[in-house]
C-alpha cells in the first residue's frame, strides 16, 4: 500500500503544478467566487478533485489559496498534514473508551500486551497514560515496580501515582499524578507479574534480571513501533525498590541497542541497590537471619506497616476497619486499604475487559507474586550505596548535602555529584514515597525531569 500511497501524492504534484503554476491556465471550473461568510479579499481560490488513478477510481481533494500580493511571483508551496496520519497511527484496538467508575478526563490511555517472545509465547502488558496537557511535548516516562514480582499497573499506577485511585466501585481523580508532567508508560514486568504471562509455565522457574532486562529492551523496541511518534521524545526510565537492579540494567542496554531513544536519565526510588546496606532494617533484618521466631515477627507485622512504620495497618474486620479509618482520615489523607481496594477493582471482569487485559495460567490478579527480595530499603542504605557509587565513578559534590522545601515545609533532603548523580529524602514518605507523601514526590519528579534544583528556600 505505501508504494501506491507515494505514487498518488507525486502524481498529485505534478497535476497541481501543470495547473496552477500559470496564471492564464488556471482551472475555471474549480474557482470559489467567494467562500459563505467570507471577508472581501483580493486573491483567488480554487478547489477540486483529481483523479490519481483512472482503473481505480481513485480523486485526490485540494484547495488551493493565491498569494495575497504578486501571486505571479510567488513561490508555490505545497502542504500534507500529518496530524491526521500521526493521531491514526495510534493503536487503536489498545485505547481505552472509559475504565468502570472513571470520572471524566480530556487525556487518552491504552492498554495491552506487546509480544516479546513468539516461540515462548511470552508477553508483557503495560498502561499507559497520556499527559493531562501538552501531551504532544511532554516526555515519555517508563515505570518499573519492584518486588521483584510486583505490578507496576496496581502499585504504581493505580495507588501510587497514577491518575485514578479505587475507592469501592469507582475511581477518585488523584490531584498529584505525574502525568500532570509526562506521558506515563507503566509495564509489568517480568513475565508472570500482574497481567503479564508466559504460556510456558516453565519460564517462571529460570527467569532472572537478565531475561527480564532482555524482555523490557524487546518491549521498549516493539512498543515504540506501536507508538512511533514517542520514539524520539525525552525518555526516561524510572523505577522503585528491586527496580534499583532493573532501571540501571535496562538503561544500559538501551545505551547499547540499536534502539535510538532520546533517553535522558534514570530515576529509582528506595531503590535495592546493594544487598549488604540495604536489609539492615529492624525486624525484618533479625528475623532473616534466625534471630527472631516467626511468631514475633509476624506480632511485630501486625502492628507495624513494614512499607512505613508511621501508619495503621489495614485491619480486616470492617467495623474495626471503619473506625479506625475514620480516626486516620481525620489526621491523614492516606486510604490505608487502598491496596486490598486496586486488588478488588483490578479482579473484577469489566475493569480486565476494558484494560484488555486477561488472565493465563491463574485465576485472580495479584498486586505481588511471591517472591523472597522483597524488603523495606532504608535511605541510610541508599545513601551509603549512593556515596560508594560517586567514589567509582570520580565525582565530587557539587550540591552539599541539604535542606529541601514544599511550601512552607521542610520537604526532605538532597545532595548532588557532579551535577550528573543526585540523591534526595521525601520527609515523612515510607517505602512507596508517592503513596504517602504524593505531593512532594510529584515536586520531586518534576524537578528531576525539567533539571532543576530542588526548592532552597521557603516559597511563599
Amino acid at each position: 500500500m505505501q508504494p501506491r500511497q507515494w505514487i498518488s501524492v507525486t502524481m498529485i504534484c505534478a497535476a497541481l503544478i501543470q495547473a496552477c503554476l500559470t496564471a492564464n491556465s488556471l482551472p475555471e471550473a474549480d474557482k470559489n467566487t467567494s467562500l459563505p461568510r467570507q471577508p472581501q479579499a483580493n486573491f483567488q481560490q480554487y478547489a477540486g478533485y483529481i483523479t490519481v488513478d483512472e482503473k481505480q477510481q481513485r480523486s485526490l481533494f485540494y484547495y488551493f489559496v493565491e498569494a495575497e500580493t504578486d501571486p505571479a511571483s510567488k513561490p508555490l508551496v505545497l502542504w500534507f498534514n500529518g496530524a491526521f496520519l500521526t493521531a491514526n497511527s495510534l493503536p487503536e484496538a489498545d485505547k481505552i473508551t472509559s475504565l468502570p467508575g472513571q470520572p471524566q478526563v480530556s487525556f487518552q490511555q491504552y492498554a495491552g500486551y506487546v509480544t516479546v517472545d513468539e516461540k515462548q509465547q511470552r508477553a508483557l502488558f503495560y498502561y499507559f497514560v497520556e499527559a493531562e496537557t501538552d501531551a504532544a511535548s511532554k516526555p515519555l516516562v517508563l515505570w518499573l515496580n519492584g518486588g521483584p514480582g510486583c505490578s507496576s499497573v496496581g502499585a504504581g499506577a493505580f495507588i501510587e501515582h497514577g491518575p485514578f485511585k479505587p475507592s469501592g466501585d469507582i475511581l477518585l481523580k488523584n490531584d498529584f499524578s505525574w502525568n500532570k508532567e509526562a506521558n506515563m508508560l507503566y509495564l509489568e514486568s517480568p513475565a508472570g507479574v500482574g497481567f503479564s504471562y508466559s504460556s510456558n509455565q516453565s519460564f517462571y522457574d529460570f527467569v532472572n534480571d537478565a531475561i527480564t532486562a532482555n524482555d523490557n529492551l524487546m518491549f521498549l523496541e516493539r512498543w515504540f513501533d506501536k507508538f512511533p511518534e514517542f520514539k524520539n521524545r525525552d525518555f526516561f526510565i524510572t523505577g522503585e525498590s528491586y527496580g534499583g537492579h532493573y532501571v540501571p540494567e535496562l538503561a544500559r542496554l538501551v545505551v547499547q541497542s540499536k534502539l535510538n531513544s532520546n533517553l535522558k536519565g534514570i530515576a529509582i526510588g528506595n531503590p535495592l541497590l546493594d544487598f549488604n546496606t540495604d536489609f539492615n532494617t529492624g525486624a525484618e533484618y533479625y528475623w532473616s537471619h534466625g534471630l527472631i521466631s516467626d511468631a514475633t515477627f509476624e506480632k511485630i507485622s501486625n502492628f507495624i506497616n513494614q512499607y512505613d512504620v508511621t501508619l495503621d495497618v489495614c485491619l480486616s474486620s470492617d467495623a474495626a476497619q471503619s473506625r479506625k479509618l475514620t480516626q486516620l482520615q481525620e489526621t491523614e489523607k492516606i486510604d490505608v486499604c487502598l491496596e486490598d481496594e486496586t486488588i478488588k477493582y483490578l479482579n473484577r471482569q469489566d475493569v480486565q475487559e476494558a484494560l484488555h487485559a486477561r488472565l493465563i495460567g491463574v485465576s485472580n490478579w495479584t498486586i505481588c507474586s511471591d517472591g523472597d527480595q522483597d524488603s523495606v530499603i532504608p535511605l541510610t542504605g541508599t545513601r551509603t550505596a549512593v556515596d560508594g557509587l560517586a567514589e567509582v565513578l570520580e565525582l565530587n559534590t557539587t550540591v552539599p548535602y541539604r535542606v529541601w522545601f514544599e511550601e512552607k515545609q521542610v520537604a526532605g533532603w538532597t545532595q548532588v555529584y557532579g551535577d550528573v548523580l543526585s540523591f534526595a529524602t521525601i520527609r515523612g514518605a515510607g517505602h512507596t514515597a508517592p503513596y504517602t507523601q504524593p505531593e512532594r514526590s510529584l515536586l520531586l519528579f518534576s524537578s528531576f525531569l525539567g533539571g532543576k534544583p530542588l526548592p532552597e528556600a521557603l516559597t511563599h
